[in-house]
């Protein structure tokens, strides 16, 4: 949890604006905006850095930018389980309306779009992520949004990965195909890049502190002096 508030690929600039009280100079959102774009393009993250940018448009109206909120929640899907969209929903809940647009804000109509894909990634329904962002309903937010941020699709994957680890100790080929929206030679090359075994069709997934079951004992100590209490106690009703 610490590395996702401060994650290692973090510039000492930017540390010192969100951590200082420069995080609040509006002249600042500039330097914030070019950060984000620079996560988009690398494959990099920084919650707290871009939740920083949506406090800065709480507070000055007329420096929000639609396409740069829509890029924050866009990468925060991707940090599913952790609760980085909804914190960025709340904040954007709070923005004033009075913000003067060139044109109509595409934030209110891609917004409920977004919440959906958050919570069937939150709610580990992976086929039907894929089903529904991969529909021609949502061509626009792929055509516009998701073809900018650098794999996104494969940080999807990731968050499925990451369940798939806590949740199995084997899986199906084709179930795991369903999960990551692959099949066949790029399936094989995916679990092949894991370092995954297959075997007649069903897949290994190594042991981790998560999908591994241990018997725990429970034992408890109780003393004379508080059994003989009880067994008073039972006498007397």
């Amino acid at each position: 949890m610490a590395e996702a508030w401060s994650p290692p690929t973090r510039p000492p600039l930017i540390e010192g604006l969100v951590n200082g009280v420069d995080r609040y100079n509006p002249s600042n959102v500039s330097i914030l905006e070019d950060y984000l774009y620079h996560q988009i393009r690398s494959q990099e993250y920084d919650c707290l850095a871009n939740c920083a940018i949506l406090k800065l448009y709480q507070f000055n109206p007329e420096l929000y930018n639609p396409d740069v909120v829509i890029n924050i929640l866009i990468k925060a899907l991707t940090a599913s389980p952790l609760p980085d969209f909804n914190l960025c929903v709340s904040l954007l809940d709070e923005r004033p309306i009075n913000a003067t647009l060139e044109e109509p804000d595409p934030v209110p109509a891609l917004l409920p779009t977004l919440k959906l894909l958050s919570d069937l990634l939150y709610k580990c329904r992976f086929p039907a992520f894929w089903e529904h962002y991969q529909s021609d309903e949502l061509e626009h937010l792929r055509d516009n949004y998701t073809v900018e941020c650098v794999g996104f699709e494969d940080s999807v994957r990731e968050v499925a990965i990451r369940a798939v680890r806590a949740t199995f100790t084997k899986i199906s080929a084709e179930r795991l195909a369903s999960y990551l929206d692959l099949n066949g030679a790029d399936l094989t090359a995916f679990v092949q890049d894991k370092g995954w075994k297959t075997e007649n069709g069903v897949i290994e997934i190594p042991p981790n502190a998560d999908n591994q079951i241990e018997a725990t004992v429970v034992q408890e100590n109780i003393k004379l002096a508080q059994l003989t209490k009880v067994i008073a106690h039972g006498a007397k009703n």
